[in-house]
């Protein structure tokens, strides 16, 4: 593996994964030039191709610190090292770039400021004190400011902004935390900021004062709509129970929780519990909203979370978020800037369009955003994250498949909190959240992405892949993409599968998929299985009993709907639901009745999410939701660490030979205690109880 003279080798390395805009290359230098190695380092398509020799010793040395001393936003995939001649050579270079056509270029998503950074951000004196656009290899936009590829600054939203001599000489200067940096700028030369309310621009200057007319406004009540680094989001004081109410009017969000910024791990302490691994996921720089568990001294208003023991934490990911934190010095509620279910807005002219009416106040930059990002947003379980959306700071970033695809695939996901994934051989790019699909603009922004991801990628799909259900709008989408080259997918199949793929498996396995609809083999609404899968097939073994939904897609919303439809299997039982029912609407009860008896949209279905649903009615907890999910999510914190007992929920064969696990039991049990006087949160713990033996009896059988 070496050319030898004596004691020096040469050798040349080809590192593959994001290891460009990364500041990899001035590492290479660093690393090569501490160890007295001479050679040359430059970007050949996606990969860094390193030319080096020295003393066989410090290339080992060498070669172990690729990885292990990468710059933070690195992700080295392969390193490939081959011999090479021994040639007269002086130090070590970084040579000019070369583009090898068809290469794929994985892309860095955008990475939180970093320390560096923060301390020149907060330092009088330095040229960019104060600045909320600085930047450097370590941190700064990336994705949602690159057009094409290669990545480097022609190709960026930054391409208008000439950097100014110290800049430059910054951009040059191998040694410079900022060589290379494509996003590099200062006041001098860069972004500038500005702050708009109905007496026009405060100032298009001095970035201190646009800040404090932003900070008076939210000190005030107000709401401020300030633009970051995927789009826009709205901003008010998390103290505030009126500024939070006035939030929820304007985006038309009654009760699904908002998230809070804050300036610190130890900020976040003061207000929720912060273990070890959810402060490195707080401070990490892809900077996710972490759901934590709320302390009861917590000093946020309680209509930021109603009716849960969790709020979603987030520490400031760009500069503008510091300056604007450190002037207010309170948590900030920070969420999309939207209203409710629409795309978050991205251009200046766009968010007067659509959030002058929502905001007092609009925070402006003249950075113009490529591809809208909202917040990721993960929860920790035994360390180790949990995506409950994955976007800023991790997306675009590819993941490794198993098995390769033997063509190229786009697999155009679901409908509600959709993504897509690109797929080329064994890598994977998964899309940012989109949203859900039943809104138009949505849909546009499906396609606006997809467009940018095979652009970015070079994956020309020869399939399209899509949910098993017929009337999703991902499968018209699916079918407007490649009408004759379409495969569909049964849902609960998929998500095991997904399981399956994220731990580099293939099975077969036992899988559990537990949600709320998904379209079935026997044309029924499945939600609850368990199913012996692998990659390519699965067996379903067993499932939640079957009630009817009256209504379809409206039970989602209104929980008493899935507690008749339960009811429905044994009219007996009504006096233990009667809570489900109290002060609901005659009229709309006797229709859903009749929707039952006569099989008219009331969709048999084995979800386990109705059945979360049917539990909090029959508690008398909630009848009526005000978003998606939200009596599972109230009854799970109602719960919050009791210990539950196990109430009945038995397994039987079905006809068909399949397992059913049947929920009448345990919701008839469930009513009874409570018509008696039972506690609630302690019913709650034993229905999440009776839960996990059910389950686990359903995968012993």
């Amino acid at each position: 593996m070496t050319t030898a003279l004596g004691s020096i080798v040469a050798y040349r390395v080809t590192v593959t994964g994001v290891v460009q805009g990364v500041g990899f290359r001035p590492y290479i230098h660093r690393l090569a030039t501490q160890r007295d190695l001479v050679g040359t380092v430059r970007n050949v398509g996606g990969e860094v191709e390193i030319l080096v020799q020295g003393d066989r010793r410090a290339l080992d040395g060498f070669l172990a610190s690729l990885v292990t001393e990468a710059p933070a936003l690195a992700r080295v995939e392969d390193i490939l090292v081959a011999p090479a001649s021994l040639e007269d050579r002086e130090g070590f270079v970084v040579a000019p770039s070369e583009e090898v056509g068809g290469r794929r270029q994985p892309v860095s998503p955008d990475a939180a400021l970093c320390p560096a950074c923060a301390i020149e951000l907060f330092t009088p004196g330095n040229r960019r004190y104060r600045y909320p656009f600085i930047t450097c290899t370590e941190c700064g936009p990336r994705f949602t400011v690159i057009e094409s590829l290669p990545y480097d600054r022609a190709r960026t939203s930054m391409a208008r902004f000439t950097m100014c001599p110290s800049c430059e000489g910054e951009y040059r200067n191998v040694a410079d935390r900022r060589h290379h940096s494509q996003t590099n700028c200062c006041p001098a030369c860069g972004p500038r900021l500005w702050f708009e309310d109905g007496a026009g621009p405060v100032t298009a200057g001095e970035s201190t004062a646009v800040i404090m007319a932003a900070a008076s406004m939210l000190a005030a009540g107000g709401i401020v709509a300030l633009r970051g680094f995927g789009g826009f989001q709205l901003a008010v004081d998390a103290t505030s129970t009126p500024a939070v109410e006035r939030l929820r009017r304007a985006k038309h969000r009654e009760t699904k929780p908002f998230a809070i910024m804050v300036r610190s791990v130890a900020e976040a302490r003061q207000h929720a519990e912060v273990d070890a691994a959810e402060a490195d996921a707080l401070s990490s720089p892809a900077r996710p909203v972490v759901l934590l568990r709320t302390r009861a001294d917590a000093r946020i208003a309680a209509g930021v979370a109603p009716g849960l023991d969790t709020v979603g934490v987030l520490l400031p990911s760009t500069p503008l978020h510091h300056l604007l934190l450190d002037a207010v010095g309170v948590p900030l509620v920070m969420t999309s800037g939207n209203s409710t279910d629409e795309p978050i807005a991205i251009g200046n002219d766009e968010a007067r369009e659509r959030l002058g009416g929502l905001a007092d106040g609009l925070l402006l930059h003249d950075r113009e955003i490529i591809s809208r990002y909202d917040d990721s947003v993960v929860r920790l379980v035994g360390g180790e994250p949990l995506f409950l959306r994955r976007a800023r700071g991790y997306a675009p970033l590819p993941l490794a498949l198993p098995v390769a695809s033997p063509v190229p695939l786009l697999a155009v996901g679901a409908d509600l909190k959709n993504t897509f994934a690109l797929v080329e051989g064994s890598r994977v790019y998964l899309s940012q959240h989109i949203g859900d699909l039943e809104d138009f603009p949505t849909q546009e922004h499906f396609r606006d992405t997809l467009q940018r991801f095979r652009a970015l990628f070079q994956v020309a799909p020869d399939l399209v892949v899509r949910d098993l259900h017929p009337g999703y709008h991902s499968t018209r989408l699916a079918d407007d993409l490649a009408p004759s080259r379409v495969i569909a997918v049964q849902h609960h199949h998929a998500h095991v599968a997904a399981v399956l793929a994220e731990h580099g498996a293939v099975g077969p396995v036992l899988g559990v998929a537990y949600d709320g609809t998904g379209y079935g083999d026997d044309g029924l609404v499945w939600g609850g299985e368990l199913l012996l899968a692998d990659l390519t097939g699965y067996r379903r073994l067993a499932h939640l009993r079957y009630a009817p939904l009256p209504g379809g897609d409206l039970v989602a919303r209104q929980p008493w709907r899935a507690a008749l439809g339960y009811l429905s299997l044994d009219p007996d039982a009504s006096s233990a639901f009667a809570l489900a029912f109290l002060g609901v609407d005659p009229a709309a009860r006797a229709l859903a009745t009749l929707q039952i008896t006569r099989s008219i949209n009331a969709p048999r279905a084995s979800s386990m999410g109705r059945l979360f649903d049917a539990a909090s009615a029959v508690l008398g907890l909630r009848r009526h939701c005000g978003h998606e999910g939200q009596a599972a999510m109230e009854l799970e914190a109602l719960a919050g660490r009791l210990v539950g007992h196990p109430l009945p929920f038995p397994l039987r064969p079905g006809t068909d030979g399949v397992w059913e696990l049947d929920p009448l039991p345990l919701l008839t049990a469930l009513g009874a205690y409570r018509a008696r006087g039972d506690d609630p949160p302690q019913l709650a713990a034993d229905f999440h109880a009776s839960l996990i033996v059910g389950t686990e009896e359903m995968v012993t059988a």
